[in-house]
């Protein structure tokens, strides 16, 4: 599911004025960070420590399971949203990230720790950027969205038919797509972020897990472009 979706859904109000939008982004921005220091501090210590790697990473059925309740968190903040006070959606954000740090972890074997940090930093000032361009652009970018999506559903279907292909150049070639798709969802995603934040009351419960919402969102935009970047770019050990 989609988190946008549980944005659009949330009863909103028409009182924000552009300095409230300021700070319900500064907000999303915060959480975002916040959830992606959880993800690398865990994913880090994970690797670098041999029982945790074992555990997560070693024993497929624990790996399994892992990935399973992050994706299990992911839909349950998206569809029940309205239904969850703002106190457990922050709580179900943060372990959020802490599920995806012990799934992250795997890079850290694979990837040389230079090669991450310097994609990580090309990543942050990629999505910096484009993300810039969707909070100020005047230009609609719903279709672009549309399109980034239906693009999305293809290259996850690419990916799990060269699972089983194993095919060095379509998996370069899905990176490459990849990267395309996420750069265009994180413009179209603050675009739509910032249409939400107009319309929401300052300091409601609502502003509050919508903030939430959208750091996730903007979250799994940034990881993903990262990854698929990394796959591009990262000098494997």
């Amino acid at each position: 599911m989609n988190p946008n979706q549980s944005i659009e859904r949330v009863e909103v109000i028409r009182t924000a004025d552009p300095s409230q939008v300021r700070e319900f982004f500064q907000k999303v921005y915060t959480w975002m960070c916040g959830g992606l220091i959880i993800s690398g501090i865990t994913a880090y210590m994970v690797s670098n420590n041999e029982a945790w790697a074992n555990f997560f990473l070693g024993n497929q059925i624990t790996f399994i399971i892992t990935l399973l309740i992050e994706l299990g968190l992911v839909i349950w903040l998206s569809a029940g949203i309205n239904k969850m006070s703002a106190q457990t959606a922050i709580v179900s954000f943060l372990v959020y990230c802490f599920t995806s740090g012990l799934t992250l972890s795997v890079i850290f074997l694979a990837y040389t720790a230079e090669s991450i940090n310097t994609v990580f930093f090309i990543t942050a000032g990629m999505f910096g950027i484009i993300s810039l361009y969707g909070y100020t652009t005047k230009a609609d970018l719903s279709r672009t969205g549309q399109i980034a999506f239906m693009g999305l559903i293809g290259i996850i279907l690419a990916s799990v038919v060269n699972m089983f292909m194993n095919n060095p150049q379509v998996d370069y070639i899905i990176s490459i797509v990849g990267v395309l798709i996420f750069t265009a969802l994180t413009a179209y995603d603050t675009q739509k972020i910032k249409r939400f934040a107009l319309n929401t009351s300052e300091g409601s419960e609502q502003q509050s897990k919508a903030s939430i919402i959208g750091a996730l969102t903007l979250y799994l935009d940034f990881i993903n472009l990262f990854l698929m970047l990394l796959r591009l770019m990262g000098r494997r050990k």
